[in-house]
C-alpha cells in the first residue's frame, strides 16, 4: 500500500517541478501601456464578447483590482490569446496589446497560460492513473 502513495508523491514532486521549468518558456499577451484608453476599453469588449473569459475581471473576481482599464484589458487579452493557442495576430487587438515573456500575474490573480493547462491535464491524468493502480492494488491484497 505504501509503495502506490510514494509513486504517487514522486509523480507530483515531478510534475510541479516540471511545471515550473516548463511556464518560464511561455508567453502572455498584454495590454500597451502607451495604449489609448478608449481604444483599450473597445479591445476589451471584443476580447469579452469573443471568447476571451472576462469572470475575473468582474467586480466580484480575484483579478478585479486594480480597476483600471489597462488591467482589465490585459487579463482579457491574455485570456483570448490563450484559447486561441497563442496564434499569431490573436494578441494585437489593433495595437493595443504586446507579447510579454513575464508571467503578469500578482496576488491571487493568476494569468492563464497554455502550458499551465498542459501541466495541470498532465498532473490530472498522472493522478487519476496512479489513483486507479492503488484502487488494484488495494483490491488485489484485500
Amino acid at each position: 500500500m505504501a509503495v502506490p502513495v510514494l509513486k504517487l508523491v514522486s509523480l507530483l514532486l515531478s510534475l510541479i517541478v516540471n511545471n515550473f521549468l516548463v511556464v518560464q518558456g511561455t508567453t502572455w499577451c498584454v495590454a500597451r501601456s502607451d495604449a489609448i484608453t478608449q481604444s483599450l476599453q473597445t479591445a476589451l469588449d471584443y476580447a469579452c464578447a469573443s471568447g476571451a473569459d472576462c469572470s475575473p475581471i468582474q467586480s466580484s473576481g480575484l483579478c478585479f483590482l486594480p480597476n483600471t482599464i489597462e488591467a482589465h484589458a490585459s487579463y482579457a487579452f491574455n485570456s483570448y490569446y490563450q484559447r486561441k493557442a497563442m496564434a499569431p495576430g490573436s494578441c494585437d487587438f489593433v495595437g493595443t496589446a504586446t507579447v510579454a515573456k513575464t508571467d503578469p500575474s500578482y496576488g491571487s490573480c493568476m494569468y492563464p497560460s497554455s502550458q499551465r493547462y498542459a501541466c495541470f491535464i498532465i498532473l490530472l491524468g498522472g493522478i487519476l492513473a496512479n489513483n486507479s493502480n492503488t484502487v488494484q492494488s488495494l483490491n488485489y491484497k484485500l
